[in-house]
């Protein structure tokens, strides 16, 4: 039987256990530190000493996860997780599975070449993957075990916090999605609007967030952003190419707006809507309303 061991620092691990139960076996997350984790069938904490960063629990982290040949090992995409998930697969010699959609029994599907491509491929031994870890599971907490105290010498002295507005947009159901059909910064308040309405999170495609900066690059959906499979995606002036279409293209439902009707976003639309964005977000605002 395949079993399914999650490495977690943080409880945002809703698509790492939606993955264990459709693989099968048992669900077990090993936690650093004092994360609440729900909806898994067992848990081995390790606490953390004040002080002590996460990472430096990779050996208690690789000696708690007793994973058998062909088990799958998860760690959400975070800073400490994938530290962890490393430490793990070196220290046990372990394959990384670099782009996992699927798992089962000895097989997985990869993403390839930003989306575009699914590899199968087989495994006998156990496997180690990072993947986008959702948000915090619904469930009741389980029984708890202590893990082992290996620790790397390692001590925080200081800490440099800055204040910036996230956002999970892998987790999101609704996305409106903006590009460079708008022509100023101020002008995605027209965005704003709209997601506001619909209730949805915000999002642009790479320009906007790597070449004039106007927003920040978590919000940012293509090859080497987010990967999203809302179930609504509104794309706002966005040409379409394969950079950004690879990010969303497991969207549930594609609304597009845009002033050329030969752009290639239109080809993946369900709905579209073929005119200036400046004068249909206004109109299409205040119909939702």
């Amino acid at each position: 039987m395949t079993n399914t061991w999650i490495i977690a620092v943080d409880p945002a691990v809703s698509t790492l256990v939606e993955l264990g139960r459709t693989i099968g076996g048992t669900v077990t997350a090993v936690v650093v530190g004092n994360a609440v984790v729900k909806g898994v069938d067992a848990l081995v904490r390790i606490p953390l000493a004040e002080g002590t960063p996460a990472e430096a629990a990779s050996p208690a982290v690789a000696a708690a996860v007793a994973a058998e040949p062909g088990d799958v090992v998860l760690a959400g995409n975070k800073p400490a997780e994938r530290v962890l998930a490393g430490a793990v697969a070196a220290l046990k010699k372990l394959p990384v599975l670099y782009g996992l959609k699927k798992a089962g029994a000895g097989t997985a599907e990869l993403s390839r070449f930003g989306g575009i491509a699914v590899e199968t491929c087989a495994f006998e031994s156990a496997v180690v993957a990072v993947i986008d870890g959702g948000v915090e599971p619904e469930g009741e907490a389980p029984n708890e075990l202590t893990g082992p105290a290996q620790f790397q010498a390692a001590t925080v002295t200081s800490v440099d916090k800055r204040e910036v507005a996230q956002v999970n947009l892998t987790a999101a159901k609704r996305i409106v999605a903006a590009g460079r059909g708008f022509k100023a910064k101020e002008d995605l308040q027209l965005a704003e609007d709209l997601a506001a309405t619909l209730e949805a999170e915000v999002a642009c495609s790479r320009p906007l967030a790597e070449g004039s900066e106007w927003m920040p690059r978590d919000r940012y959906v293509g090859i080497s952003g987010q990967q999203v499979s809302p179930e609504l995606y509104v794309a706002l002036g966005i040409s379409g190419q394969i950079q950004h279409t690879a990010g969303m293209q497991d969207s549930k439902t594609v609304v597009v707006i845009n002033n050329d009707e030969k752009a290639p976003i239109f080809a993946g639309a369900d709905y579209a809507v073929v005119g200036d964005l400046y004068e249909v977000l206004p109109a299409l605002t205040q119909a939702l309303k």
